[in-house]
């Protein structure tokens, strides 16, 4: 079920601990790679060794060791996880996040996560009742971070009442929860173009335009994560394209998209054209690099990948990216009915937060029968969900 994702576990100083020993296994059971650092009070109540036993991964509570193969580990940490669970997460911790404290190897990592996190407190109940945690707890949940309310019970210090660490079952269930909202695309295929083409001008220097790639690949990462097979087309991308997405095919130029793209889509059910194709090639691509005072250059027009498309689509969907300085909305109109495609996903690459090379995107969808939804700045993996969840209607 989690073959394809990988879960952070921040285990803080608690008696709990030996609780978090279960949620390793039963996340490795569903398949998923886990990763756990401790902080160094936990590693007094439960040896590392035991959770990189389970967990067949090392153990990280450190920041300064050298026993390892260098690199920035608290980044590396953070870029490679799906989730993060923190579990127990002790009154400190807690205080540690909620004002955005580093310190150690856990808080450190914490500020550089980018995906969904969970914490599942655990302390004494006079601790879990006092204002302060309660404030801090607030702070964390207005910031997003999901909380796995504490349960009640006999705590270990004698006392009975709320302050007991969630079970690990319903833990890891929030955790699957989290990652697998949806599984609405399983048996269907994705074809989905990413990133920039470029168009060779002599032997040094080429045309090609801003795009990253983000939005296709969040695209496809975010069909493959709701069942779907997905066949990702990337041209030239400035991020890392995940290992769940197992049919990746590159390429350089408009042409060889154009190719690709034609040669796959037929046995697939939905294609979204996220990516930004160079429109134009140069007549004649020089092999040696030009050199002079003035350079001419002559331009001819790329094939329309979106339009073939179009033309023999049938039956499947086809969403089509419209990425304008002006006039975005009559655009869009217009490449809706000559695409022949079933939605536009439109956007002015000029607004704050929108357009090429950044985290977050401002559309509008339109669609074949005449409606239209604007949306507020979001996330481009929120933008994935939305323009999947159209798609299917």
């Amino acid at each position: 079920m989690l073959e394809n994702f990988n879960v952070l576990l921040g285990v803080s100083g608690g008696i709990a601990c030996y609780k978090s020993c279960e949620i390793v296994s039963r996340l490795k059971k569903l398949g998923a790679g886990v990763d756990v650092i401790m902080t160094a009070h936990a590693t007094e109540f439960v040896s590392p060794l035991t959770f990189e036993t389970l967990s067949a991964r090392p153990v990280v509570s450190d920041m300064f060791s050298r026993e390892r193969q260098w690199e920035v580990e608290h980044i590396a940490l953070a870029k490679k996880a799906d989730i993060c669970i923190i579990a127990p997460a002790t009154a400190n911790i807690i205080a540690k996040l909620a004002e955005g404290i580093a310190d150690d190897m856990l808080s450190t990592t914490y500020l550089a996560l980018k995906c969904p996190i969970i914490i599942a407190p655990a302390m004494n109940t006079n601790m879990y009742c006092n204002p302060t945690v309660r404030d801090n707890l607030a702070k964390l949940k207005d910031k997003g971070v999901i909380i796995i309310d504490s349960i009640e019970g006999r705590l270990a210090c004698g006392d009975s009442g709320k302050g007991k660490m969630a079970e690990p079952v319903d833990i890891v269930a929030k955790a699957v929860e989290t990652l697998l909202p949806k599984r609405d695309y399983e048996g269907k295929r994705v074809l989905v173009t990413a990133g920039a083409t470029r168009e060779n001008i002599d032997g040094v220097r080429f045309i090609t335009n801003r795009s990253s790639g983000k939005m296709g690949v969040e695209i496809a990462k975010s069909a493959a994560k709701r069942g779907a097979e997905v066949i990702l087309v990337k041209g030239l991308t400035q991020v890392e394209i995940p290992s769940y997405i197992t049919r990746v095919v590159s390429v350089e130029s408009t042409a060889q998209m154009y190719d690709a793209v034609m040669e796959n889509y037929k046995d697939c059910d939905v294609i979204i054209k996220a990516a930004a194709p160079s429109d134009y090639r140069p007549v004649e691509a020089i092999s040696q690099k030009l050199k002079g005072e003035e350079i001419t250059l002559k331009l001819t027009k790329n094939p329309d990948i979106a339009k073939a498309v179009g033309e023999f689509k049938g039956e499947r969907k086809l969403v089509v990216f419209c990425a304008e300085t002006q006039e975005l909305m009559s655009s869009a109109k217009v490449k809706l009915k000559s695409k022949n495609a079933d939605m536009v996903v439109a956007n002015d690459v000029t607004a704050e937060g929108a357009g090429f090379d950044v985290d977050t995107n401002i559309v509008t969808i339109l669609k074949r029968d005449g409606s239209e939804i604007s949306y507020p700045k979001m996330s481009k993996s929120e933008v994935a969900g939305v323009i999947l969840d159209e798609a299917l209607k």
